[in-house]
């Protein structure tokens, strides 16, 4: 029997330039057909973190939380950006086809993504963001599969 071993990485950032460092940082690890999830409270850092890496990817556009559009494509950086906000849905996603996204060859970003955790691709970057205080967040990195591991030794 393998026991399979889940580390958790953690980095607590200051202020919203260190969220994007991290973000950029993240970016530079990017290949095809990532998925991160972000998970966290109201006013955590998930938008900030898409910005970001939208950024990083030389996305121009201005990004804002896709909440009443729930996805939104940014397709003029290196790569296409999938920004997802499925906190409206109820874990009701079936409809959406959002596992298309996932092979798309792009960066896919999922915010409030445990509440659709059956539709979630087994590998895949879970980033938990938990508020300290009004600056100050503890970003928990979960990577599930061995690209998402290699990203995470590479930042961190």
């Amino acid at each position: 029997m393998v026991m399979v071993i889940k580390m958790d990485y953690k980095l607590t950032t200051r202020n919203e330039k260190e969220t994007i460092e991290l973000a950029q940082n993240i970016e530079s690890e990017k290949f095809p057909n990532m998925v991160i999830c972000l998970i966290g409270d109201l006013g955590s850092g998930k938008t900030v973190f898409t910005k970001g890496l939208a950024g990083a990817l030389g996305i121009e556009e201005t990004i804002t939380s896709p909440t009443f559009n729930i996805i939104k494509e940014y397709t003029t950086g290196e790569m296409p950006l999938y920004h997802m906000d499925v906190y409206r849905l109820n874990g009701n996603v079936s409809e959406l086809g959002i596992e298309e996204y996932y092979t798309k060859g792009g960066i896919t970003v999922i915010e409030w993504a445990d509440t659709i955790l059956d539709y979630l691709p087994e590998e895949r970057l879970d980033i938990k963001i938990k508020v300290l205080d009004e600056d100050t967040r503890v970003f928990v990195l979960t990577p599930h599969g061995k690209e998402y591991e290699d990203l995470c030794e590479a930042v961190l």
